[in-house]
């Protein structure tokens, strides 16, 4: 059974990985999951220190996921219009698919600029502003996700 579960906990890992890519797959979540799953083993023990900071990180990067591309379009100049679009389009996003995932807030934000009567130029600013922040955020995933990966590895190795 101990190796069942460290097997899980290793794919909770690999699935985490894939999902901070994959839209409509909770990566880091998945991954601080397989931690769990890891600490019902006699060969794994974190401390509650560990399992407590990285699900504190679990939660503020899976918000910063959907508030970053909204930061991304105030940054490059965007005014609240752009922010609210940004954020409909992440929202809309989750149920467009994956490519809903990418082009909802950067067409959100955009959109949201036009109506707010800015010019194509600087609403296509503010747009590329929201890309900008949606890539930061799967990155922020990618490396959430893969040190937990590196933690659980050293754990047992």
């Amino acid at each position: 059974m101990e190796i069942f579960l460290l097997i899980l906990a290793f794919v909770c890992m690999v699935v985490g990985i894939i999902g901070c890519i994959v839209p409509g797959l909770p990566g880091t979540p998945i991954a601080y999951l397989g931690l769990w799953i890891a600490q019902a083993t006699e060969r794994v023990d974190f401390s509650w220190q560990v399992l407590l900071i990285w699900g504190i990180v679990t939660v503020v990067v899976t918000i910063l996921d959907y508030v970053v591309p909204a930061l991304g379009t105030k940054r490059y100049g965007g005014t609240s219009y752009g922010v609210w679009g940004s954020t409909i389009g992440v929202l809309a996003g989750l149920f467009a698919g994956p490519w809903g995932v990418i082009i909802g807030p950067l067409a959100g934000a955009v959109i949201g600029e036009l109506l707010g009567g800015k010019e194509a130029r600087e609403a296509l600013r503010a747009g590329w502003g929201s890309f900008v922040g949606l890539l930061f955020g799967t990155i922020l995933k990618l490396i959430c996700c893969g040190l937990m990966t590196v933690e659980l590895i050293k754990v047992i190795g």
